[in-house]
C-alpha cells in the first residue's frame, strides 16, 4: 500500500518537482497539493495523508498556523516542514505546532525519503543544520534553568562537597587537599550558602542525589 502524501507550498515549481520525485518511488504517492495554509487544513482533514510536506511561508495561513490545525483535527498525519528558512524562531515554532520532521529545501532527495519513512515510524527527523539549531537551544535553556552542583557550585567546591559527604573530617580534607582548615571551612560556608542547607547530613543527600558520590 503506497505512503499517501499531501504537499503544501505556495510555488508550483516547488510541488511539481516534489511530485515528479516522488512519484518515482514504488510505495509513494502524492493525493493532492495545496497552495497556502488553509488549503492544507482542508484536504488534511478531507484526505487524512500520512505524510505532509509542509512550507511555512506561505500565504493567508502560514505553515507554523496550518501544522497546528491539522495535527489537532487529524492527529495520526505526520508534517514534515520543508522549508528555505534555519532560523531558530522557525525550527522551534514549527516543532511546537507539533510537526515530526524539520528539512531545508536544498537537502538532498534521498534525505527526504529517509525522513519520511523516520517520521512514519513515530520518531522524529531533523536534518543536521536543524538538529544543531535544536541542540543549542536546549543547551541554552539547560544553563538558564540548571540549578544542579555542576552549575551552582565551583570545581574546588564539588571536590570539597563530595569529601564531606563521605564522611571525611574537616582536617583530613584540607590534608588531602593541601589546603589549611579554615580554607575548608570557608569552602563548607560558601557551599551552605549557596545550596541553602545548614546540615551535614542535607548536604549528604544533596550530594548523592546530584551524583557526586553514593552510598
Amino acid at each position: 500500500m503506497s505512503i499517501r502524501i499531501l504537499l503544501a507550498d505556495d510555488h508550483q515549481i516547488i510541488r511539481d518537482g516534489l511530485r515528479s520525485l516522488i512519484e518515482k518511488e514504488d510505495n509513494m504517492e502524492v493525493i493532492a497539493e495545496a497552495v497556502d495554509g488553509n488549503q492544507a487544513v482542508q484536504l488534511a482533514v478531507k484526505l487524512s495523508p500520512q505524510i505532509i510536506l509542509m512550507d511555512i511561508a506561505m500565504p493567508d495561513l502560514n505553515g507554523i498556523e496550518a501544522t497546528s490545525q491539522i495535527i489537532a483535527a487529524v492527529p495520526q498525519c505526520k508534517v514534515i516542514a520543508l522549508s528555505m528558512h534555519a532560523d531558530k524562531r522557525y525550527v522551534m515554532e514549527m516543532l511546537k505546532a507539533g510537526a515530526s520532521g524539520y528539512l531545508l529545501k536544498d537537502c538532498a532527495y534521498e534525505e527526504l525519503i529517509c525522513a519520511i519513512h523516520t517520521v512514519l515510524a513515530n520518531k522524529t527527523y531533523l536534518s543536521q543544520p536543524v538538529a544543531e539549531i535544536v541542540v543549542g537551544d536546549y543547551l541554552q535553556q539547560v544553563q538558564k534553568n540548571d540549578g544542579s552542583a555542576f552549575s551552582v557550585l565551583t570545581p574546588r567546591e564539588r571536590e570539597v562537597l563530595q569529601l564531606i559527604a563521605e564522611g571525611n573530617s574537616t582536617a583530613h580534607i584540607a590534608d588531602h587537599l593541601s589546603l589549611s582548615i579554615k580554607t575548608i571551612e570557608t569552602h563548607r560556608q560558601h557551599i551552605m550558602k549557596k545550596l541553602n542547607i545548614r546540615s551535614i547530613a542535607e548536604l549528604t543527600k544533596y550530594a548523592i542525589r546530584e551524583g557526586l558520590t553514593s552510598l
